[in-house]
């Protein structure tokens, strides 16, 4: 007997009956310290259809860079105003939008101080699990020294970084596959 996920075992589209009471698109309440933005973009399958089913869950630190979490060291001095977790799910048009707060630097593999930035989870049909990818900011200077953005090659590293249109205001697409297909890592 095996137990061992088949082709037919992907994630979704049932998976979103039991997660919709958990989605949380204001990811920073109102008493949450730093620089509010906002999020919006779209989900995209392989030949570019939007995904109208898809489900982004996203992990960030507060604007100190202090993670609600208990193996951050500094979790003791964590803004208790902020959670850094928030689910949002794609609309019929695969469109989706959250309002947070621009995270503050976390240190890297090797201390270095990494660029503000979203861990996302991208959970949709067709998946055995979630696809994990970053977002970073396009006005952020930090970029430029992240060492896990230096990692990526230089002609890929534009799918993760949400551009700025506006202030607060932010735009990032998910390409699933096929050109322009965002940066996926593998933990």
């Amino acid at each position: 007997m095996s137990f061992q996920s088949t082709p037919w075992q992907t994630v979704g589209p049932y998976y979103r009956l039991g997660l919709e009471p958990l989605y949380r698109t204001a990811i920073a309440g109102d008493g949450a310290v730093g620089e509010r933005v906002q999020v919006q973009g779209q989900v995209f399958d392989g030949v570019g259809v939007p995904v109208s089913d898809a489900v982004l869950e996203i992990w960030q630190a507060d604007a100190q860079g202090i993670y609600a979490h208990h193996e951050d060291p500094r979790a003791g001095d964590h803004d208790p105003a902020f959670t850094g977790w928030g689910r949002v799910p794609t609309d019929d048009q695969g469109r989706f939008a959250f309002s947070t707060i621009k995270p503050g630097r976390v240190p890297g593999p090797r201390g270095e101080p990494q660029a503000p930035h979203l861990m996302v989870l991208v959970f949709m049909r067709g998946l055995l699990r979630a696809a994990s990818a970053r977002l970073y900011f396009s006005d952020e200077a930090a970029n430029a020294d992240d060492p896990i953005l230096a990692l990526v090659p230089a002609d890929r590293r534009a799918t993760l970084v949400a551009q700025a249109q506006g202030t607060g205001q932010y735009h990032w697409d998910v390409r699933m596959q096929g050109d322009q297909e965002t940066v996926f890592f593998d933990y």
